[in-house]
């Protein structure tokens, strides 16, 4: 209720200021009221809300700012919800919430009416976007729970939301899997390859056959395929992936092999011509897809809609893109220097170091012409003097029609069902399916991609003003984040030899190319262990079923809170020990807050004690009982703060304190051992308000409280 108090006080603030004091309000009472600034007091004794408005009158009118405060809550018309206003300290007009008015408010369950949609139109969520060549890993979590969590709370707020996960089905990555599969697996021809990837996929070889994992052998089959450590066909090729590094790195010369690997799955997507190596790709990336969709179902993330590069390339969407380019004067062909040959647009003059070297990095050995690789360099290469798009390119296109700019459409046919579960949209080429709903022209677009990828993002907005689409350009928003490292312990633990300046760092990167890091899947599944350990110790009563329906819960909470806890400019250095803690600002302490309160809740049921916010009102005066029902108020003002700064992690800070909130509540108060019915029926309708925002901050966040923990 407190977004809907905030503007009607506003309102009523500024309607006394504009009848009393017009010169003060020149543009009327309701700009005004937009206007002012509302702060939240220090201490809960000094209000709800406070306005530091009449400093500023003060000097317009020429009066003490005390004066005016005292003057205005003396005289205005209190909106419904408010019990006083008075001046306070210097000349601060303070407000306080009517305590009953709100407890009855919160206890019928009613939303903020203050939290609206904003964006006057639809708002695509594109993320997770992991190349197609190898397993996630913890990074790509990150980026994956950031835009689930960033859209679930767009749609809890009323937005409509597509959520869209890019495909590069015909990039770099891809194409170095395919060099190795070619050039390192012997006699791998498609056919065999098709042999290969189809016994992975079905087999699922388990490390559990090496008795590399479980904490309860005899337990292990009760766990379903998709949730064991697996050597799949995702990780058969990060191994390989690391190997085609190694080999680029150990000889130079190869890599021509991705030049013309990279080339002849383009000029296959394009229609230009077919060949082993471009059916070796898509095979590849077709199955890395099922592999990572997999793994994401299992943080409870899904997508709308699959845009694949194949089909941007075989709809010719560059194409359209490209002529438009040029028929706007975007971009020019180059006919001198290291770039003669190339299609570029005119940049910036002093690129940073740090900008050239991403640029450099995620175009490195794409074909050649890597693009402005060179601090100072004014041009950005569109298109190469091979002929091939860069990155940029084919964003730029992929960001247009997002925006419905570019006047061509996918066809779309629904994925094969997961698990059991229906799959999302996959762009096709042809044969789409006429019921398939519409995709794209959003009005917004939000592009979750980690804060290294931040120059390349500024080179797709300024393609979108070259092009006349400066609007647009403002609503592409790069929702950026830093990355996720290891600590030097988790590395150690993972077996990676560290170098002594690595032992000496806080954090050590995770890289692809190396074969570093934590594979997504891995990670999981060590928590899930360590979740059901933990549930095995406190309910032995459980079979391994039982106990393994409850672990999962609190492994998916554990990984998705660890990850969302952190502002997205920080950088988390991840540690096993860390992540597994039940205790402190963790997951399952906000789980196990949920779970005492609906436990609370089912007893006061089974007794036939019902909740009631009327009886007891005096309750409302002590500190404890206040500050919790204050903050379980504030879930939708948590949300349009969270929504305003970009930062999911202000629901996980929320949640976290509502949950120590209710903890230190439950110690002082024994809602059920309470004598006075009245007061036990008060006492049980605040836990009853509690458990309820608890539960809903617990879906914002991707996560859900299992019966009992």
């Amino acid at each position: 209720m407190y977004l809907a108090l905030e503007e009607s006080l506003r309102r009523a603030v500024a309607a006394f200021v504009a009848a009393h004091w017009p010169d003060a309000a020149p543009e009327g009472p309701d700009a005004l009221a937009a206007a002012l600034v509302v702060e939240r007091p220090p201490k809960a004794e000094l209000g709800d809300f406070a306005l530091p408005l009449c400093f500023d009158l003060a000097r317009r009118l020429r009066r003490p700012p005390r004066a005016l405060a005292q003057e205005i809550a003396a005289g205005m018309a209190l909106p419904p919800g408010l019990a006083r206003a008075e001046a306070a300290g210097g000349g601060y007009l303070n407000a306080f919430v009517d305590r009953a008015w709100l407890f009855a408010q919160a206890a019928a369950a009613q939303r903020d009416p203050g939290l609206r949609p904003a964006l006057g139109g639809k708002a695509i969520v594109e993320h997770t976007n992991i190349n197609p060549n190898k397993a996630a890993h913890i990074g790509h979590l990150r980026n994956a729970v950031l835009g689930d969590t960033f859209a679930r709370l767009l749609r809890f707020r009323g937005e409509t939301v597509e959520v869209q996960n890019y495909i590069d089905n015909t990039g770099v990555q891809v194409a170095d899997v395919a060099v190795g599969l070619e050039r390192l697996e012997a006699g791998e021809t498609p056919g065999a390859l098709t042999t290969k990837i189809r016994v992975y996929e079905v087999e699922r070889r388990t490390l559990a056959d090496e008795g590399a994992i479980s904490p309860a052998p005899h337990y292990l089959p009760l766990i379903p395929e998709r949730h064991r450590a697996t050597y799949s066909f995702d990780y058969f090729c990060w191994d390989l992936y690391s190997r085609v590094s190694r080999l680029y790195a150990e000889n130079p010369a190869s890599v021509q092999w991705r030049a013309a690997a990279l080339a002849a799955i383009e000029q296959a997507e394009d229609g230009r011509s077919t060949s082993s190596t471009a059916e070796i790709a898509a095979l590849v990336a077709g199955a890395i897809v099922t592999a990572h969709l997999r793994t994401m179902r299992r943080l409870h993330i899904a997508y709308d809609v699959l845009p694949r590069e194949s089909e941007i390339l075989r709809l010719h969407f560059w194409r359209e893109a490209f002529e438009q380019m040029k028929a706007r004067g975007a971009i020019r062909l180059e006919t001198a220097g290291k770039n003669a040959g190339c299609w570029v647009m005119d940049w910036r003059q002093g690129e940073s170091a740090e900008a050239a070297e991403a640029d450099a990095d995620a175009e490195s050995g794409a074909g050649g012409d890597a693009g402005s690789a060179a601090p100072g360099d004014a041009a950005k290469v569109i298109v190469r003097s091979n002929g091939t798009v860069t990155y940029v390119g084919k964003d730029i296109a992929y960001q247009l029609w997002k925006f419905g700019l570019l006047g061509r459409d996918f066809q779309y046919r629904r994925g094969q069902p997961l698990d059991g579960q229906t799959g999302p949209w996959i762009t096709t080429a042809e044969g789409g399916d006429d019921n398939a709903p519409p995709f794209g022209r959003a009005r917004w677009v939000f592009n979750v991609i980690d804060t290294r990828q931040s120059y390349l993002q500024e080179v797709v907005q300024a393609g979108l003003r070259a092009l006349g689409y400066a609007d647009e350009a403002g609503r592409s928003v790069h929702f950026s984040y830093e990355m996720v490292a290891l600590t030097p312990r988790c590395a150690r633990e993972l077996g990676y030899e560290l170098s002594p300046e690595e032992e000496r760092k806080s954090h050590v990167e995770v890289s692809g190319r190396k074969g570093l890091g934590v594979k997504a899947d891995d990670l999981l599944d060590r928590l899930l262990r360590g979740a059901w350990a933990e549930v095995a110790k406190r309910h032995p009563e459980l079979d391994g079923a039982g106990q393994l329906a409850l672990a999962g819960p609190i492994a998916t909470g554990a990984a998705r809170y660890f990850l969302l806890k952190f502002t997205r400019n920080a950088l988390i250095a991840f540690d096993f020990e860390d992540a597994l803690s039940f205790d402190g600002e963790t997951g399952p302490y906000v789980q196990y807050a949920a779970v005492r309160a609906a436990s609370i809740l089912r007893k006061a049921e089974a007794a036939g004690v019902q909740p009631d916010p009327a009886a007891g009102a005096e309750l409302l005066t002590a500190t404890d009982i206040w500050d919790l029902l204050s903050l379980a108020a504030r879930l939708e003002a948590t949300v349009h703060q969270a929504l305003a700064a970009g930062e999911p992690a202000y629901v996980a800070k929320y949640a976290f304190q509502l949950a120590q909130a209710f903890n230190n509540f439950y110690h002082r108060r024994p809602v059920l051992a309470e004598e006075d019915a009245g007061r036990r029926a008060a006492l049980l309708a605040l836990v009853a308000v509690t458990q309820r925002q608890l539960a809903q901050a617990l879906e914002l966040l991707g996560m859900t409280a299992p019966e009992i923990m």
